[in-house]
């Protein structure tokens, strides 16, 4: 036993790098998918050594910093100038960029994930269908800041090559965000000036970093 607790550590980082490693290359965006991939793959079954998702990310940073330096700072360029441009676009749902674009953790699979604040879902799904954007539906499953779970009603659809994803909330939701599934802290949002802000310190070649709430 005292062997085990010993290795447990090591365990804990070796996972979340092969997590990171999974989601980077092979395009698993989901932190629980990629854990169970991991974990499979290195015949991990001590619950103890599963990391946690802030654990991954982290991971998952180091990662693309290691391997993908350069092509990475390009690649979360272009998100963020297409996240502005939708943005733009949407300005009358008051949107806030979340997620992996905003943290810096997007890989070469991520979707751009969009916060709309609408007095309901069905302005948003008008709104698309009167510019003939075509889109699927879904729903996301969120926590409240209270703890409360909630399903809001989410659209997808396709821009430049890239994944747009929204989830559309009540007008009031704007002034408190959900909870992080990262680490369970309120989640970040950007405005689009944030988000313009980011870019122009990118092209400054200053350090990307994520607007602190």
């Amino acid at each position: 036993m005292a062997r085990r607790r010993r290795d447990t550590p090591r365990l804990k980082i070796l996972m979340a790098q092969e997590s990171a490693r999974i989601m980077v290359e092979e395009g698993v965006q989901d932190f629980r998918s990629a854990k169970r991939k991991a974990a499979i793959r290195l015949a991990v079954t001590d619950k103890a050594a599963l990391p946690d998702n802030a654990e991954i990310e982290q991971a998952l940073l180091d990662y693309q910093r290691l391997f993908h330096a350069d092509r990475q700072a390009l690649r979360l360029r272009g998100l963020r100038e297409t996240a502005v441009e939708i943005m733009l676009f949407l300005a009358r749902f008051r949107p806030r960029l979340v997620g992996p674009v905003l943290s810096g953790a997007a890989g070469p699979h991520a979707d751009i994930g969009l916060h709309l604040f609408a007095d309901t879902p069905m302005d948003v799904l008008l709104f698309l269908m009167e510019h003939r954007i075509p889109f699927d539906t879904t729903e996301r499953r969120l926590k409240l800041g209270n703890g409360d779970p909630i399903c809001l009603p989410a659209f997808r659809f396709d821009a430049d090559g890239n994944r747009i994803d929204l989830t559309v909330f009540a007008p009031l939701a704007e002034r408190e965000a959900p909870r992080s599934p990262i680490d369970g802290r309120p989640m970040r949002r950007a405005s689009l000036a944030e988000v313009q802000a980011l870019l122009a310190e990118d092209r400054q070649g200053t350090p990307l970093a994520a607007p602190e709430r």
